[in-house]
């Protein structure tokens, strides 16, 4: 046999091999469990009606109506009953996966513990639908037999709305793909040095004085969201299945409410002015807790964000404020860290005495809080020690280390314009093959790592489009990181699917990074400069 010919034969070979991959690959992010075809289609169209036998499946079933009518442009009714094939949405406690999806000619059955795993039947319905050619109002879907359960039940995505404000659309849009994509946690970054976007009706100045600026324009007018507002983002959130948790950051991280009420300020450092609130006042405690108490009331999650990192960067006056020094003298504490402590327990407190669970960045391992009020947020990856901690001393704990976590980071070796540590940076690749056991030595109690979270600050974001660019598809990676068990991943066949949802970005006029024609899609620069973060490692 001749070289050509081997080498022909070679080729022809690596295609049908590639062609047979896609033409098996399942077509849903994150991919599930068990997904067979059927061997069978279901033809979709304005007749087929949506089946539901509880009251409790009729707002799911609204969802799936909803999301039909204005992607497909498909209107379908709700029917307790029907002798066509239809769509049937059912609970059932007898099933051992989450849900299960069955697809044929004569109809497609979602079958479900409960409501969010019924939620989650639609949503891979829906990949199905949006991922099929619309002829003329009529979907013919490939037919698929599905059992699928997720591998952690946190799977987060927190947003900065601090540095830069996006308002209810951008975030409502974001919400949308999170639900595509069964992430269930919306962290909401909603104060910090540049602006405080939240309204407190107690204390009006944080939104109308701190919500002036973002981190490149410090002379933008105000904006926020007012608490009318955020009922609307949280309720549909809820019926995304989207549990929405805010961020009111201390100490540190308080400019922007200094900036309204200065006389709650402990001061701040170089190039941090004014960073932390003053914890030797004691009317300080009850200024926050009163702004705790409204926050809690707009949030139904029972979980509140305090932040509680990074203090050291703006507590440069706390050793000569005499507030703070006469606190140190009666509670015996010996440096500003004892106070940084002392602080957060007392914040902590009122968060419990409303009933709600606290939420700490990683520093606050250290803290003697309790195990099982509190949750920790472990994001520095270059301090294994300190998830080890926060492990043996019983926390509950979130994983969102900035490698390969935080979205700001660049995902491209020749992208310029976001940040890198040490010259690393998070591709998609890492994004995906993301795993706990990297990470987590010893054996962690039952439930006690809550599971993932991918963090956007927005130092480097000035629009939409740049959001878009840095969230997508690495939105996707994340999905299946929190959602696929490790034996259930393939980066391969992973690159394979994600083709048919980089359409789906394109119909949706999302600047998104083509990983398969990087050229096609220039990195957005950023105009301007702001304050360098300071935890980039660089």
């Amino acid at each position: 046999m001749t070289k050509l010919r081997i080498v022909c034969l070679s080729v022809i070979m690596a295609v049908t091999v590639q062609f047979a991959v896609a033409q098996d690959v399942c077509p849903i992010i994150p991919q599930p469990s068990v997904a067979k075809k059927s061997g069978d289609q279901f033809t979709l169209n304005n007749n087929t009606p949506i089946l539901v036998a509880s009251e409790s499946l009729r707002p799911i079933a609204s969802y799936l109506q909803q999301e039909l009518l204005k992607n497909q442009n498909i209107p379908l009714s709700v029917q307790a009953s029907s002798v066509k094939p239809s769509i049937k949405i059912v609970l059932s406690a007898k099933i051992k996966s989450a849900y299960e999806l069955n697809m044929n000619s004569k109809g497609i059955t979602i079958t479900a513990k409960d409501a969010s795993g019924a939620f989650y039947g639609v949503v891979s319905l829906l990949q199905i639908a949006r991922q099929t050619k619309n002829q003329k109002g009529t979907l013919v879907l490939q037919g698929w037999n599905i059992s699928d359960s997720p591998l952690y039940g946190w799977r987060g995505f927190m947003l900065d709305e601090s540095r830069h404000f996006f308002g209810m659309e951008k975030v409502k849009s974001v919400l949308d793909w999170m639900a595509f994509y069964k992430l269930n946690r919306f962290h909401w970054h909603l104060t910090d040095e540049p602006a405080w976007r939240i309204e407190i009706k107690k204390y009006p100045g944080l939104a109308l004085i701190g919500g002036v600026g973002d981190y490149f324009n410090e002379m933008l007018p105000s904006q926020y969201y007012t608490q009318e507002q955020v009922k609307e983002i949280v309720a549909y959130a809820a019926q995304r299945f989207i549990t929405v948790i805010p961020e009111i950051d201390m100490p540190g991280h308080a400019t922007a409410a200094n900036r309204a009420y200065p006389e709650f300020s402990g001061g701040g450092g170089p190039g941090h002015p004014e960073f932390t609130f003053n914890p030797g006042k004691e009317v300080t405690y009850s200024y926050l807790s009163n702004i705790l108490r409204e926050t809690n009331s707009l949030f139904p999650s029972g979980m509140i964000h305090l932040g509680g990192d990074e203090v050291s960067y703006g507590n440069h006056k706390w050793p000569t404020n005499p507030d703070i020094i006469s606190l140190m003298q009666k509670q015996k504490l010996a440096n500003s860290k004892e106070v940084e402590k002392y602080f957060m327990k007392r914040m902590a407190d009122s968060v419990y005495s409303m009933n709600a669970k606290l939420l700490v960045w990683d520093e606050m391992a250290e803290v003697d809080l309790p195990v099982d009020k509190t949750i920790i947020f472990w994001w520095r990856h270059d301090k294994p020690d300190v998830l080890k901690l926060s492990l043996d001393k019983g926390f509950q704990t979130v994983l969102c280390p900035r490698l390969p976590f935080y979205f700001d980071f660049v995902q491209d070796s020749t992208h310029t314009n976001g940040r890198k540590w040490n010259k690393l940076y998070n591709p998609l690749k890492n994004v995906y093959e993301f795993t706990q056991d990297k990470y987590v030595k010893q054996t962690p109690k039952k439930d006690q790592i809550l599971g993932v979270q991918a963090d956007l600050w927005s130092e480097t974001i000035q629009s939409e489009q740049r959001l878009d660019y840095l969230l997508f598809p690495r939105i996707t990676a994340l999905a299946e990181a929190a959602w696929t068990s490790q034996e259930n991943k393939d980066f391969t066949r992973y690159m394979e699917r994600l083709k048919g949802h980089l359409n789906l970005f394109q119909e949706q006029g999302l600047y998104y990074y083509n990983p398969f024609l990087p050229a096609k899609s220039p990195e957005p620069i950023k105009i301007g400069t702001g304050i360098k973060r300071f935890d980039t490692g660089e």
